[in-house]
This record gives C-alpha cells, structure tokens and sequence, in this order.
C-alpha cells in the first residue's frame, strides 16, 4: 500500500470514526434535539440507545487490529444506518442540512472502506 493512501485511509477512518463515536454517545444520552428528530422521522426513542450502542462497538471494530470480518459488518453496518438517515430525512422532506451529516458519513465509510490497507481486508476463497 503506497504511503498516500494510507494517509487517505486514516484520515478517513478517524473522521468516520470520531463521527460515530460521537453521535452515538450523543444518541446513549438521548439529547433533547436528538429525540425530536427521532420523533419527527417517526421512529421509536429506543431506537437511539440500540443505534448508539452499535455505533461505539462499530467504531471499536473499524479501528482496533485483525478482525476483518467484524470490521467488513462494521462497515456494513454504518453503511445501512446512514443511508437510512439520508432516506428517512428525503421521505420526511427535511431540509438540505438535514443531509450533510449522514452524506458526509456515507462518503467516510466508503473511503476508509475502499483505501483500507490489505490486513484489514477479508480474504476471498478461490474456487
């Protein structure tokens, strides 16, 4: 892996990583203006604690060494929490600033993903 990208790969994985680490501490504590958007977009106020937890334990997988399955579902999950945001905020008809967290996150996730060094990758079987 070239030094560029591994400078690509931790900039973008701390960025993603203190992104989720710190909605979901903010989602553990259930914030006044975290509940309401949770209420707004018509979601439970559990919702928050089970995202948080996942959040903190994705972040924790994503950065600590080995483990490349449990980081791929680590990605998988930001994944499908953020694009979620950004289609629960678009049915909602939320304004544009509504959107720029969970898009930025997306494209996060998608860069650390792409630019991971090779011993966090999964190993395919040959066949």
């Amino acid at each position: 892996m070239s030094r560029k990208n591994k400078i690509i790969y931790w900039i973008a994985t701390i960025w993603l990583a203190l992104g989720m680490l710190s909605t979901g501490i903010v989602q553990l504590l259930k914030m006044k203006e975290e509940v309401d958007m949770m209420t707004n977009l018509g979601y439970p106020g559990y919702l928050l604690t089970i995202l948080g937890v996942w959040k903190i334990l994705g972040v924790i997988a994503v950065l600590i060494p080995k483990f490349p399955l449990l980081k791929e579902w680590a990605y998988a999950g930001f994944f499908f929490a953020m694009s979620g945001a950004v289609i629960s905020h678009l049915v909602q008809g939320d304004d544009a600033k509504d959107f720029f967290g969970p898009i930025l996150l997306l494209i996060l996730i998608f860069v650390s993903w792409y630019f991971r060094p090779a011993d966090r990758k999964t190993i395919s079987a040959k066949l």
